[in-house]
């Protein structure tokens, strides 16, 4: 077995578990920029909303992981830089998704007339 899959593995095996962690909603203190924030601030933020976001991110991380692993089994096939442009791509597209759109404040109820 290659030290490479090995490593890809226990990464991906990583990122499944705090994926886990925030697709219960429970995993706020893994999300660096949410949980520096000061309580005020946090408070106008739908907690599990940001939460399942990056428990998806993290679940597809842990794919690209497996895919660079793969490599290492089946070299020659390219995997490896596969597995690289997905990671890159899903970054660039969390980033842009999340700082877009206000998609994770919390809605403000309607005034009836």
């Amino acid at each position: 077995m290659s030290g490479d899959l090995i490593v890809c593995g226990a990464f991906a095996l990583l990122f499944v578990v705090m994926g886990g962690f925030l697709l219960a909603g429970r995993g706020a203190w893994l999300i660096a920029g949410y949980n520096t924030m000061p309580k005020k601030e946090r408070e106008r933020y739908d907690k599990r909303a940001l939460c399942r976001f990056m428990g998806k991110l993290m679940l597809f991380c842990a794919a690209c992981m497996l895919l660079m692993g793969a490599d290492s089994l089946c070299p020659g096939q390219g995997l490896r830089l596969a597995g690289t442009i997905w990671l890159v791509i899903g970054a660039v597209f969390a980033v842009i998704y999340a700082n877009t759109g206000g998609r994770f404040l919390k809605k403000k109820p309607r005034k009836e007339r």
